[in-house]
């Protein structure tokens, strides 16, 4: 197959309390799965299927309008829950360091002030959809939020940090508390990784 849901780089239950073990399970062996094979199934007789996820999603325009939805939803999936396996990790929290962290001062005022407008990013999204951190085309860091598995790559956007705020990312652990789930994520955000993406974007 051409895409291949990445193998969490880290155990089920590395994310408790914060994210428990159960949803993670069922989020990445059970989700994240079925986009990846979707993605495989609208792609395996195209072109496309040489491609990588992140084109698919930054060139949506160019995919055929046939399959462009199909494509637009699990290819979106894919991309965005491969970023969100990857910026996460135990032991990890704090605050962003270095070049990032400036530029989160630059952009936002402080950390503080970018830890308010995410959450409400995440809160203000009704019904199933992300909270983004991306670096713009003017090189400045912006936080939007997406619905379904749209991505501000498609934007010309390049993300480096997601927050899933579908249910199946949380209802297991914390039902109908959202924000109790927006506030435990920024205990697991591995901010070195997030670094380095910020890094690459640039």
């Amino acid at each position: 197959m051409a895409f291949i849901t990445p193998d969490l780089p880290y155990a089920y239950d590395a994310l408790e309390p914060w994210i428990d073990e159960a949803t993670m399970k069922v989020h990445h062996d059970k989700h994240h799965v079925a986009y990846t094979t979707n993605l495989n199934a609208a792609v395996e007789t195209t072109p496309l299927a040489s491609w990588s996820a992140e084109e698919l999603v930054a060139r949506l325009a160019e995919v055929p309008e046939n399959i462009r939805m199909a494509v637009r939803n699990h290819g979106g999936g894919h991309f965005n829950h491969s970023l969100f396996w990857e910026t996460l990790g135990p032991k990890a929290g704090g605050k962003p360091e270095g070049r990032l962290a400036a530029a989160v001062d630059a952009s936002f005022g402080s950390f503080d002030e970018f830890v308010k407008l995410f959450s409400a990013a995440a809160m203000k999204r009704f019904g199933s959809g992300w909270a983004w951190l991306s670096v713009a085309a003017d090189r400045r860091l912006e936080i939007s939020s997406t619905a379904n598995q749209d991505s501000p790559r498609s934007e010309g956007k390049k993300p480096i940090l997601g927050l899933d705020v579908w249910e199946h990312a949380y209802y297991l652990k914390y039902q109908n508390r959202r924000a109790e789930y927006v506030d435990s994520f920024y205990h697991v955000i591995d901010w070195k990784k997030v670094g380095s993406l910020y890094e690459s974007a640039l």
